[in-house]
Parts: structure tokens; sequence; C-alpha cells
């Protein structure tokens, strides 16, 4: 009997002939996620399953997937997938751990430059009634400020590697675990007081949730931008909204948002209104890996650690449930 593989979100072709190669697929048409029933629907008769980033599962899942024996998720964080869980049941989870960092990391500098220079604001003002130069949204740019990476991960360390093509003043780091040549290691706190520009590129753990905060952005430098691509809730996005009303942060821009992390029970469920009405915000709907031939890579990695996996085979990246 042929396994059954359930694909949570749509794939490119070349991935979905790989799999039915092997297996029965059933597969969401997209691009709206399956409702809780559903996915228990489908899950309870498989044997595999590749997971996108809006899918959550923990014990409940596991319960309605006796006999499920592999997840591949089609992402780089594990935030949404209780590991544990999954370990108890038998149940191994891979992922694709590097893929996502070099596109995420240039959407990182696209945010810092878009919020910094009023990009939105001024393609407004060009579509509404644009009657040539005036002396108007002056920003700051990148050449000559004091820019602070928080999170030395593979990411972390992209947009490193970026920054100093722009001829930064000096850069900074963040992470009492990591090291950077390139970089003055620095508190948090320091760098939220001493930069013109702090990047976020920082998984979700116990000790990151609400990493800033009302305390943190007390000494925040006054019209620093901050911009978030690792995980929602590493902000409190109520205290950023507050520091923006405040006028203490110049702009906020992000990728990922809180209402995201489906694992958190006590996760809001949509992004702060203030933010979303905020003058000095700018936004995109996670799309750090959303490159073409990035995608499309990702899937079919994810696809052959779901292949090794039902073979018995451990994937060349998986979770451990230590994690």
């Amino acid at each position: 009997m042929m396994p059954k593989i359930v694909v949570t979100q749509p794939i490119h072709e070349e991935v979905l002939a790989r799999l039915m190669q092997v297996g029965e697929v059933v597969m969401n048409p997209g691009p709206e996620p399956w409702s809780e029933a559903e996915l228990h629907r489908h899950l309870k008769d498989a044997d595999a399953m590749m997971a996108f980033m809006p899918d959550r599962v923990d014990q409940r899942t596991l319960l309605h997937a006796p006999r499920l024996k592999t997840i591949a998720c089609a992402l780089k964080g594990y935030d949404n997938f209780d590991l544990k869980a999954c370990a108890q049941a038998g149940v191994s989870v891979s992922f694709v751990p590097d893929l996502l960092t070099e596109p995420t990391a240039e959407l990182a500098i696209g945010l810092a430059i878009a919020a910094a220079r009023h990009v939105l604001a001024g393609d407004v003002s060009v579509r509404k009634s644009y009657a040539g130069w005036r002396p108007q949204l002056y920003g700051m740019g990148l050449h000559g400020s004091i820019v602070a990476v928080v999170g030395l991960g593979a990411v972390g360390r992209a947009i490193v590697d970026r920054l100093c093509g722009f001829g930064c003043a000096q850069l900074l780091g963040v992470d009492p675990h990591g090291d950077d040549e390139r970089l003055t290691m620095v508190s948090l706190g320091e760098a939220l007081s001493q930069s013109d520009y702090v990047i976020l590129a920082v998984p979700l753990l116990d000790v990151t949730r609400h990493l800033v905060n009302d305390t943190m952005l007390e000494g925040v430098r006054r019209g620093q931008i901050l911009v978030n691509i690792g995980r929602g809730s590493v902000v409190d996005e109520a205290a950023v909204a507050r520091a923006l009303k405040d006028e203490r942060l110049g702009a906020y821009a992000a990728d990922v948002y809180e209402m995201e992390d489906w694992l958190l029970a006590d996760r809001p469920r949509q992004i702060h209104p203030e933010l979303l009405q905020h003058p000095s915000t700018v936004f995109t709907p996670h799309i750090g890996s959303a490159v073409k031939k990035v995608r499309r890579a990702i899937e079919l990695q994810a696809a052959e650690n779901l292949l090794v996996a039902l073979n018995g085979n451990e994937p060349l990246a998986h979770y451990e449930a230590s994690h």
C-alpha cells in the first residue's frame, strides 16, 4: 500500500511529481490554510506531512494522526511545532535550515532602507500629485550610521555581510552565544541606546519572547529604525506602538508578527492596530524567503527529507526534541 502524504500548501509541479512517485498525495490547493478540522480529517490516515509556515503541530494534532511517521517542514524555524510531543509520538521532524538565509537577509536591508528613507510615503506622494522635487521626506542613510544586528545565526551573519558594503560608521552585534570579528559586541540595552538602526534576527525561544519590551525601549536612541525579520514575538508589538507614539522610535519595519506564532496560546490574534495605523511603519507579509527559485529549492529539499524519513532513514537536517 502506498503511503499517504499530506501537503498543506500548493507546491511546485516538479516537487508534487516527485512525491506522487512514491505515495498518494493530498494537497491543499491554497493559499488559505485548511481549518483545524480539515487538517485533522486529512491526517487521520496519513503517513507523512509536508508543513509550511501557517501550520501548528501539537499534541492535539498528533492525536488525530495515529499513523504519522514524519513531518517535513518547508521552513527554517521550529517554533510552531511541539518537538517533545512529536518525539513522544515517534514522529520525526525535519526542516530546511540554509536556503532561507540569503533572501531573508536581503529583505532585512530592504526594510531598513524603506523605513529610514520614507519609501512608502514617497510612493504615495508621487502617485497622488508629483510636481517635481521639493524639500521633504528627509530620512537617514545606512552610510555613516551605527547599525546593530541582534542574533548572529546564519541570517544575522548574512545581514552583516551586506552591511559591510554600506560604509556604516560602526557595526554592533548582540548575541550571548555568538561573535563576529567585524562587530563590536554589546548588550541589547547598549545596542538600543547607541544605534541608529537595530535589526532583529532572533529565533523565538522562551528567553527571547518580548526581548524588546517597554523596559528596553525606555532607553532607545531617539529616532532609531527598528527592523524585525526574526520572529514576531521577539518584540512586544504594543510596546513598539507606544515607543512610536512617543517618538522614541523613528520607525518600525517587520516581516514577522506576534499573531503568527501559532503555538503560543496567549498570542494576539491580529497585528497591533496602532502599528498598522502609524505612518512610520513598513510591513511585508512574511516574504523573507519569497523568491521563486528559493521557494522551489526549499520545497524540493523538504520533499527529499520526507522521502528519506519514510524510508526509515534520518533526514540530513532534523529537529531534536531538546530544542
